[in-house]
């Protein structure tokens, strides 16, 4: 497929991939479940990631020697600031992914602010200040971008309509933030998440490496950007952490992908950008 409308990747390489996690912990099942605060064993599910499975990603990550992109609601900075340092101590990115992991409800537009405007400030308190926001669940309303951008936001990483970057325009027409899409086919909650009501069944690696490794051979064919959205309470767990490391050793094996984190590809982007207004 040709790519000649579209962004070249840096150093001569044919397809971009960024490695993500929405680092939820316990907030992932406050969004589900009103009444989740009160039941531990079921919270017990999230506290998986900042407990062990952020320790183990993190390994992970340093023995491929990958840069990554976190995007962490600011419930989670708060109740795990431990965790959040060990990121930034790797030297990975850490973004915005709202404040208590609350859907986004076009019909609440206080609320959306209020969750944004709080996020921020708990990324703030351990000396963050994102330059990516992800929307929880990818949901939206018909300020979010707008939000974004007037809160000094890069980037977006949130809508599933394109494999490239790009930039989006506000409805008024002015300029919004570059946008870094993804789809459920690389993301672990789509098919590693249990849960009785939506999901009765436990997927194997095998599948799930294949429904991948599929995705990113196409995805080089195209020259497009691959943006994996794990989770470390789902992607960190002992079987599942073996599947991760397959599926970076098979990316590895292609010598001509640029791993880069959100900020990097977004200003990659918006260097191709200026090119092409010259």
């Amino acid at each position: 497929m040709e790519n000649e409308d579209h962004m070249k990747w840096p150093d001569g390489k044919k397809f971009a991939v960024m490695v993500t996690f929405d680092f939820d912990a316990e907030s992932m099942w406050f969004s589900e479940d009103p009444t989740a605060m009160r039941k531990p064993s079921i919270l017990s599910q999230g506290t998986y990631g900042p407990r062990r499975g952020i320790h183990k990603v993190l390994e992970t990550l340093r023995y491929f020697e990958v840069p990554a992109s976190f995007y962490v609601p600011g419930w989670t900075a708060d109740k795990h600031p431990g965790a959040i340092e060990a990121v930034l101590k790797h030297g990975h990115e850490v973004g915005h992914h709202g404040h208590m992991h609350a859907w986004i409800d076009p019909d609440d537009p206080d609320g959306e602010i209020e969750e944004m405007d709080k996020g921020l400030e708990a990324l703030k308190k351990l000396g963050v200040v994102p330059k990516g926001y992800r929307a929880p669940a990818a949901s939206s309303s018909e300020m979010t971008l707008e939000l974004v951008r007037d809160r000094g936001f890069l980037y977006n990483s949130g809508f599933l309509d394109d494999v490239y970057p790009y930039r989006h325009t506000l409805v008024d027409g002015s300029k919004g933030p570059v946008e870094l899409p993804f789809h459920w086919n690389l993301d672990d909650s789509a098919i590693t998440y249990f849960n009785f009501d939506t999901q009765p069944g436990i997927f194997p690696n095998a599948h799930i490496l294949d429904v991948w490794k599929e995705e990113i051979n196409v995805i080089r064919e195209w020259g497009a950007l691959a943006n994996i959205t794990l989770h470390p309470q789902l992607i960190g767990r002992p079987s599942r952490m073996t599947l991760f490391k397959h599926f970076l050793d098979y990316i590895q094996s292609f010598d001509d992908v640029w791993f880069a984190t959100g900020t990097q590809v977004a200003e990659a982007f918006e260097t191709f950008e200026n090119t092409q207004e010259q």
